[in-house]
């Protein structure tokens, strides 16, 4: 009997997840812990933890808090060995590409707008660190946080906080009777200069 093994069919997967974890075969498991032990990137590396651990019934936030790795990391990848395609752990290559495409200005621009809480960050504000790195997961392009900047400020966006906007006065109608009384006084009110002559006339001998 040959030492080979190929990968279990679909119908077999079924089967042994009954004995086995949550989404993996034992073959697939055996295969990822294997490949596990072997010298590779972070992001490789990562993958095949967030799979591993889904297995054992881990939640998303508790991969997340273990492995340091954001919502939607551990949610592709869980989604992965949910799906029986562990084995495509490599399909994703990771590198840089050449240059930034629109659908990634698009993102970006569509996550400043919004709270980071709104997709499961647990801090408040964006921070060009933060999209960087959300960004990098969504689309595999690695962007250093300068031009992230420099891209938002090109659109007319930032990370800042927008200051507060100066009190404006809830009545201006009020504020425009008052100027009208102030600088319309009645006729009656101003003296004019023949009237002061002729109150006190001088006569002459």
């Amino acid at each position: 009997m040959s030492s080979h093994q190929s990968p279990p069919n679909p119908g077999q997967r079924r089967t042994l997840r009954k004995s086995g974890g949550e989404y993996l075969t034992p073959f697939q498991r055996k295969r990822l812990q294997k490949n596990l032990q072997e010298d590779l990137p972070p992001k490789y590396r990562q993958r095949l933890q967030i799979m591993l651990l889904a297995d054992e019934g881990k939640t998303q936030a508790q991969i997340c808090q273990a492995l340091n790795c954001s919502p939607i990391t551990a949610r592709h990848w869980m989604l992965i060995a949910r799906s029986g395609e562990a084995h495509n752990w490599q399909s994703h290559p990771i590198g840089r590409p050449k240059a930034v495409n629109d659908e990634y200005l698009q993102r970006l621009q569509e996550l400043v707008s919004q709270s980071p809480r709104d997709i499961g960050y647990s801090f408040r504000n964006w921070t060009a660190q933060k999209l960087s790195q959300h960004l990098a997961t969504e689309f595999g392009i690695e962007v250093s946080d300068r031009h992230i900047n420099r891209l938002l400020k090109k659109m007319g966006l930032s990370t800042r906080p927008k200051p507060p906007q100066p009190d404006i006065p809830t009545h201006p109608e009020e504020d425009s009777d008052k100027r009208i009384v102030i600088s319309n006084l009645p006729p009656s009110h101003t003296p004019e200069t023949q009237d002061v002559w002729q109150f006190n006339p001088i006569k002459m001998s």
